[in-house]
């Protein structure tokens, strides 16, 4: 039976100070009117830093610094000037990813599998997006000349701490908003480390404010009168409660609530991938997700070997500290040896035609392909190149066996003419110390678009091969009259 050795990720590249105050207008402040509390790593309970609770009082001066930073400041401020600084942001986000993943999991208590591969990219990836629609918003779909709201209050929960910062404050900052942001009390830590990384980008003060605390700041910062949209991500409950809150004033209002989802498996399901989507769909980010398959509806007829099955794979699932790097609730990771692959997301198809660096070789039955969005199930294909999915070959018969686990082309050619009674055909002898040349057979290119010949050829219609007149090289032009090209 196999298992794995301790591997925790170093907790050395993060510096986590002893106490943190509020971020307001651009730099860190005591509360006036507040109080502190600690927050402590949910796997060990140790205390990691003492972190201010701002007060109404508090919450007012963070509302007056993101409306003058607005009017003066960020409203008036290009498009095209705004996308730099989100372009600033999204690299520093990206530079320090490692130690804003160990920051998170130490905080939140998330594997740091999840932080590092799922939590971290998206937050980066999602300032490097709304960067580039900064100084396009008048083709974004709310008419030529749109305008920002103003001050936008937003609140975020703890399951993705990061990742629901990245979600609220990028677009707003894009669409020219100023921010009043309250994480939640209980995994602020990375919060107050990128108030230190919109220091790093040089943001104008006031642009992001960030207030720590429990409900009664949450509520302080909706309530607000001064406060010109309203974004919360959490419970539904508390969601109600705002909109009774928000009703009747002129603020907008995003809510963004939890609820029920359901896995539905019929009879013409096949069993194993059906269980490896409910697995993930329910155990990803522990559960903690706003749509997570906390039900399971089942046809009758095949509800017994499905659910012994689940029980099969849950009895894989690994379980450790926070910090390890071997833990498999996350999308994509590798669940075994002991029964049943899974490929990372970088690993491509299973099937024996790649292997994971530093995997022994073991052999490996068919499993999932991880996707950009999570484990796709395996297909049982012949594992062409270009196939979305690939199934393990049924055998591998040395180095120039074929698709599927046939022997190579050479060999079946000799086994045929053995059959018929043929005289063997020679075959060409290498001579010692001779190198086997790779000859590769032509490009496959996704809708027949030929790079080196300069021209695309769009299904259903006539390439046009057109010579670049500026001396530029070639230039790829699309048939006259295709929709993606003017007519001339």
């Amino acid at each position: 039976m196999f298992d794995y050795a301790p591997a925790p990720e170093s907790r050395s590249v993060v510096t986590i100070r002893d106490s943190y105050g509020l971020f307001i207008d651009g730099e860190f402040v005591d509360p006036t009117d507040g109080g502190a509390r600690k927050t402590v790593n949910p796997a060990t309970e140790e205390v990691l830093a003492e972190v201010a609770e701002a007060g109404p009082g508090d919450v007012d001066r963070a509302v007056a610094a993101a409306r003058t930073a607005y009017q003066r400041v960020w409203g008036p401020m290009p498009g095209r000037d705004r996308a730099k600084y989100l372009f600033r942001i999204a690299r520093a986000l990206a530079e320090r990813s490692r130690e804003l993943a160990v920051l998170e999991s130490l905080d939140n208590g998330k594997p740091i599998r999840e932080s590092r591969d799922v939590d971290l990219p998206l937050a980066s990836a999602h300032f490097f997006y709304y960067a580039g629609w900064a100084d396009k918003l008048p083709y974004a779909g709310f008419g030529p000349d749109p305008r920002p709201l103003g001050v936008a209050g937003q609140v975020i929960p703890w399951n993705f701490p990061l990742l629901m910062l990245a979600w609220k404050i990028a677009p707003a900052l894009a669409a020219g908003n100023t921010v009043v942001l309250k994480p939640a009390e209980t995994t602020p830590l990375t919060a107050l480390l990128f108030a230190e990384i919109c220091q790093q980008a040089d943001l104008p003060p006031g642009v992001v404010n960030i207030v720590t605390g429990a409900g009664a700041t949450g509520q302080a910062v909706v309530g607000h009168p001064d406060v010109d949209k309203v974004a919360f991500t959490g419970s539904t409950d508390v969601g109600r409660q705002i909109a009774r809150t928000v009703a009747g004033s002129r603020k907008k209002l995003t809510l963004e609530l939890g609820g029920k989802a359901a896995n539905i498996v019929f009879d013409d399901a096949p069993i194993d991938q059906a269980v490896e989507g409910i697995v993930n769909g329910i155990f990803f980010n522990q559960g903690h997700v706003c749509c997570a398959g906390s039900r399971l509806l089942v046809q009758e007829s095949i509800a017994e070997p499905l659910l012994e099955s689940l029980k099969r794979r849950m009895a894989r699932l690994r379980v450790d500290g926070h910090q390890g790097r071997c833990l498999t609730f996350r999308p994509g990771g590798w669940t075994g040896p002991p029964g049943g692959w899974s490929s990372s997301a970088g690993g491509g198809c299973l099937g024996g035609r790649r292997r994971r660096p530093g995997n022994p070789g073991l052999p490996r039955p068919a499993g999932t392909w991880s996707g950009p969005h999570g484990p796709t199930p395996a297909v049982a294909t012949t594992g062409r190149p270009g196939s979305t999915s690939c199934a393990a070959p049924a055998a591998r018969r040395g180095p120039r066996a074929g698709r599927a686990g046939r022997p190579g082309r050479g060999r079946r050619r000799r086994a045929a003419d053995a059959r018929a009674g043929r005289p063997g055909r020679p075959g060409r002898r290498r001579r010692p110390g001779a190198v086997r040349r790779h000859r590769p057979g032509p490009p496959v290119f996704p809708t027949a678009v030929r790079a080196s010949s300069g021209a695309c050829a769009v299904p259903g219609r006539a390439g046009a091969r057109t010579p670049s007149t500026n001396g530029s090289g070639p230039r790829r032009d699309i048939g006259k009259g295709h929709p993606s090209q003017p007519s001339t």
